[in-house]
């Protein structure tokens, strides 16, 4: 299995140290969000020059408090500094929470906003001279070079978005999405899309709660006080009961080794090309706890 972590760092050093024994452990990337470090890209530099060969992806930036045009500078600038390939630029348009209530902005249109966005800036990492004149974005002879190329991946939970995904993107990354979603919403419209549009397999990376633990009633409890949050986001919200899933928790990947390797493969089996570990450690020991379920993790890594 492609596995990759969720990486939390709580400093420059851990982020260096997490990035390292990631790759030394075998898996295949790591994802920051848009709060490590205060930007993700600022994380990936620093990790991309410590290591050699694992792929650093954000899940995800913001679309919004970010013209396309400077998006696709800084990835530039960010794949220049690590020096090698392996950086994925994973970006989605949040939530209406953060956008309106704490940035001031509107998101009455995202689905408009996200896909004139993504005109621009997958045009750009190819290396198009772009001119766009949109509702919502716009750029005049915006041009950018990149060392290496720059996969970008869009938070798609909708049909709108996964379409948009399936035509001008490299994929999805996903989160809260059970294999079920998976299997009967997001695949087969990212794959008709994609295909529709003469564009390559896509990737779907399948970001889930994970914990290798033997009392299910107390890992739910973890899950729960972890990503309970994200419960009443609407867009979580939609995605979770297309997959039947009342809570998180519910979405979760909860059980000894053997069921925890069951459950990966389904999310494999239902079209799932990447599985992004949220790890959640539980009970007392909590890193002993997510010490066991790294453990297995590495232990499936192709």
């Amino acid at each position: 299995m492609r596995i990759g972590l969720t990486g939390r760092p709580a400093s420059t050093e851990q982020l260096v140290a997490q990035a390292k024994a990631a790759e030394k452990d075998g898996f295949s990337s790591v994802w920051y969000d848009s709060t490590v470090l205060g930007d993700p890209l600022a994380a990936i530099t620093v990790a991309g020059r410590e290591t050699s060969s694992i792929e650093l992806g954000t899940a995800i930036l913001q679309t919004y408090p970010c013209h396309p045009l400077l998006q696709a500078n800084r990835a530039a600038a960010v794949a220049e500094a690590m020096g090698r390939p392996g950086l994925t630029l994973g970006i989605g348009p949040s939530h209406a929470p953060l956008v309106s209530g704490m940035y001031g902005l509107n998101y009455d249109h995202p689905g408009r906003n996200t896909e004139e966005y993504l005109h621009i800036l997958t045009a750009l990492l190819r290396g198009d001279t772009v001119t766009y004149e949109g509702q919502d974005w716009t750029t005049r002879g915006g041009r950018v070079r990149t060392p290496h190329p720059v996969p970008v991946l869009l938070a798609a939970l909708g049909p709108r978005l996964l379409r948009i995904a399936g035509q001008l993107a490299d994929g999805v990354v996903l989160f809260m999405a059970s294999a079920k979603a998976i299997e009967t919403h997001v695949a087969p419209r990212l794959r008709e899309a994609a295909s529709t549009a003469g564009r390559p397999e896509p990737r779907i990376v399948a970001q889930l709660p994970i914990a290798v633990h033997d009392d299910l009633d107390e890992a739910r409890a973890a899950t729960a006080k972890t990503a309970g949050v994200y419960e009443n986001l609407p867009n979580y919200r939609r995605i979770m009961d297309i997959g039947g899933a009342r809570t998180p928790a519910d979405t979760a990947i909860l059980g000894n080794e053997q069921s925890v390797t069951r459950q990966l493969q389904t999310l494999i089996d239902a079209g799932a090309t990447d599985i992004q570990a949220f790890v959640v450690p539980v009970g007392d020991d909590r890193a002993g706890s997510r010490q066991r379920t790294m453990d297995l993790l590495a232990s499936l890594t192709d």
